[in-house]
């Protein structure tokens, strides 16, 4: 694992030339926020079970089919030395003095997607309120909150705050051509309340996935400087004919004094009672689990298994790792896992072409469509505009 995007790095062969050289075989690299470590620093609940899960980590199997893991090759306390500072959160501030607790950056498409559990218990006994971020939409981020982080910190959300803006919305109705890195067209900025509304299946599907864990969703509209009230009237309409709080927060211009009507609808639905649950029990079997995360968060009518998959899931569940939670790794672009499926696909079957087991930090991850673990980089990188200037300052880098 590294911190670097390119593609040629995603499949390798290792190991050539002689003998001491090691073992010619087919590897890969996985970018360090998709990496099983980034995951167990996250969901270590202290020191010693982080040398727990570090030392359970799978590197290998034997011809036996038996699991190598990390304290097999004798790893498991080093790599807990490396780790040991790392686990101590990072305490920050905003700029109108609010502590926040910033550490750790799992993938939120094929990772958990959360911040630390250890962040979350020291941030229950520094205010009346711990608000924790869940990566990506309500479809991954959220689900692997509930169904996997909740279930390691033994903690229980009594709100669930939902982003939606005016732009997600429009690119949502199907009718612009967004491409990553490009302005967004002209005519997705102009007023049009219309293709906002085109877009709301996929608010009110997001809306329903909360619903469907037993929390209650506040929407937060997330203001633009360019939008119109007649746009956000419509998301309100949408919230509130899903029966969810709304509130405009401009706190990106305007600070804690732009977020005040968000901050009162918090405090109005953490009064409601609450009836959390989860997708899935963890003694459903692998497949079971798999089904319930893609039909009741996604909204497919069910999962296509791979024969390669379905051998692993088989042999992970004869290794003693069937009670384990889920975790589907799948594209952020669709609640489905085909990124040109907008809005709220239906009819569709969500695809496992390969499962793999991330024992250490506890789960086993499907991987889903055309998903990659070791991102590439851009057609323009931000590396072609860094250069010096005559003066040998350092340009570009903004």
């Amino acid at each position: 694992m590294l911190d670097v995007n390119d593609r040629a790095l995603r499949n390798t062969v290792i190991g050539l030339g002689a003998k001491l050289d090691g073992v010619p075989r087919q590897a890969g690299f996985d970018i360090t926020a998709a990496s099983e470590i980034m995951v167990v620093l996250a969901l270590s609940t202290d020191l010693h079970d982080m040398r727990r899960r570090l030392g359970r980590v799978v590197v290998g199997y034997s011809f036996e089919g038996q699991p190598i893991t990390a304290d097999d090759l004798k790893a498991g306390g080093a790599m807990t030395v490396i780790l040991k500072d790392a686990l101590k959160p990072n305490l920050m501030q905003t700029l109108e003095g609010t502590p926040a607790l910033v550490h750790t950056g799992p993938f939120g498409n094929i990772a958990t997607g959360n911040s630390s559990v250890v962040a979350d218990l020291l941030g229950t006994h520094m205010g009346d309120y711990l608000i924790t971020e869940a990566g990506f939409g309500a479809d991954m981020g959220a689900e692997r909150f509930f169904d996997v982080k909740c279930r390691v910190s033994g903690l229980q959300p009594d709100v669930a705050v939902l982003v939606a803006t005016v732009r997600a919305l429009k690119a949502h109705s199907g009718r612009y051509a967004v491409v990553a890195g490009k302005p967004l067209p002209p005519e997705m900025l102009t007023e049009n309340p219309d293709d906002v509304m085109a877009g709301a299946d996929n608010l009110r599907h997001h809306i329903g996935i909360l619903r469907g864990f037993g929390v209650a969703p506040v929407v937060a509209i997330n203001a633009f400087p360019g939008d119109f009230d007649s746009e956000h009237d419509v998301i309100r309409a949408i919230a509130v004919e899903c029966g969810a709080r709304v509130a405009v927060t401009r706190h990106v211009a305007q600070g804690g004094d732009g977020a005040q009507h968000l901050v009162d609808a918090v405090d109005e639905a953490a009064a409601d009672a609450t009836d959390f649950t989860y997708a899935y029990a963890l003694e459903d079997s692998l497949v079971d689990k798999l089904t319930a995360v893609a039909t009741k968060v996604y909204g497919a009518d069910g999962i296509d298994v791979s024969p390669a998959a379905a051998a692993g899931l088989r042999q992970f569940e004869s290794l003693g790792y069937g009670d384990f939670p889920v975790v589907i790794a799948k594209t952020h672009l669709s609640i489905s896992s085909d990124p040109a499926l907008k809005g709220a696909p239906k009819g569709w079957r969500m695809p496992v072409r390969e499962v793999r087991a991330a024992v250490g930090a506890g789960y086993v991850y499907a991987i889903c469509g055309d998903m990659r673990t070791m991102p590439g980089l851009s057609k323009h990188p931000a590396a072609e505009r860094i250069d010096i200037d005559a003066d040998g300052e350092i340009v570009g880098l903004s």
